[in-house]
């Protein structure tokens, strides 16, 4: 039975929107892409309801967030209109605000008992650094703004005079940052492991162009099929479990004491999984929606 889905999305032209559609369309689905920041929401007793540029969103069984990181807040407002409307979603409102929130998702995860840096957080002023230096261990280390996205704001220290600095600079913007310890035997490389349902339906070796310690693909970044170990893949899954996340982007690097996950990702991009894996990861998401719309 064919089911009408929205996909919530800035732009229909994004590769992992367009592939999205093409999937649902693929599967016999009505499928809408509507940009989530043009939607009036209507909040009433018994009557939640939804506008898109005027007109009422109705008998929708389910939608597809694809949240920008600039709009988490609004977008959330959207999801959570759509379930108190009792349509599903491959992303829930609280999972999305939870992954977003950089600083609460590494404590959830420490809390399931999956490895991460060592991280540190504080709200003492750049003349606390060599604390935070012994804490970690001593440069190098990774200075990350708990708003940065696709790898900005994510700097790498190998002094201490070089960490004084940037933490101050990031103080006199008044921006949160935390420490991490930096990982060396990673060589620049993580891995993205794609989640969806409990499941890893492929992973990929991202490394980072020479002299990069940033191995995201946006900046000129390779990846590579890889097969996962055990461990590696049991700790997607947990982290993916511990966050709420049904469909998510789980980055992890290896290290000599195991995998240790840097972040999970509640709106992943499908160009570089489905490159290196060759995979349909957007039937498999629309295979999902239709397991949990019967």
């Amino acid at each position: 039975m064919p089911l009408t889905i929205k996909i919530l999305s800035l732009s229909k032209k994004l590769y992992s929107t367009q592939r999205l559609f093409e999937a649902a369309k693929k599967r016999g689905h009505n499928v809408e892409v509507i940009d989530y920041l043009k939607c009036d929401l209507v909040i009433e007793r018994k009557k939640p309801t939804i506008y898109y540029k005027g007109r009422l969103l109705e008998d929708v069984d389910a939608v597809i967030p694809r949240i920008g990181a600039t709009h988490t807040y609004y977008g959330a407002a959207v999801i959570r209109q759509f379930e108190m409307m009792k349509t599903f979603s491959t992303l829930e409102s609280q999972a999305l605000i939870r992954s977003r929130d950089k600083l609460r998702s590494l404590q959830l995860l420490t809390k399931g008992n999956i490895g991460i840096p060592k991280t540190v957080f504080t709200n003492y002023s750049s003349n606390h650094t060599e604390q935070i230096l012994s804490y970690i261990g001593g440069t190098p280390l990774i200075i990350k703004l708990l708003e940065g996205t696709q790898g900005l704001g994510i700097v790498l220290a190998e002094t201490q005079n070089a960490a004084k600095s940037v933490i101050e600079a990031f103080n006199g913007l008044q921006a949160r940052v935390i420490a991490q310890e930096f990982i060396k035997e990673a060589k620049g490389a993580d891995i993205r492991a794609f989640v969806i349902d409990g499941q890893v339906v492929g992973a990929m070796k991202r490394q980072g162009k020479e002299g990069e310690f940033r191995s995201n693909l946006h900046r000129g970044g390779t990846s590579q099929l890889i097969q996962l170990s055990d461990e590696e893949e049991n700790s997607a899954i947990k982290a993916a479990r511990m966050l709420g996340l049904n469909i998510s982007g789980v980055d992890l690097l290896q290290s000599e004491r195991g995998p240790l996950i840097m972040e999970v990702n509640s709106s992943p991009g499908l160009e570089g999984i489905e490159g290196a894996t060759k995979k349909d990861i957007a039937v498999s998401i629309i295979k999902y929606i239709e397991k949990n719309t019967d």
